[in-house]
């Protein structure tokens, strides 16, 4: 389940919220009792990690997704050698 972060726009707190993405939207502010809270936009959180993707798979285009020990016959890579 993704973390919202709510902030109302009456009095300004703040406050991060666990919830399903189809749970309604979170409008009370429990510090100031108005209707006034609105969820903000944040960074996602997650890191990449290893060799990465791009350098691993796409880099060099179609045939340096697949090591060549992995081609057949009419594999891009083989008839490049």
């Amino acid at each position: 389940m993704p973390i919202y972060s709510y902030k109302c726009s009456n009095c300004g707190y703040t406050k991060d919220v666990l919830q399903k993405y189809s749970d309604a939207p979170i409008t009370h502010c429990p510090k100031c009792n108005m209707e006034t809270m609105v969820k903000q936009l944040s960074a996602p959180g997650f890191e990449l990690k290893g060799k990465g993707w791009y350098a691993t798979d796409f880099k060099g285009g179609s045939s340096a997704a697949l090591p060549a020990s992995h081609c057949n016959e009419n594999c891009p890579a083989k008839k490049n050698k």
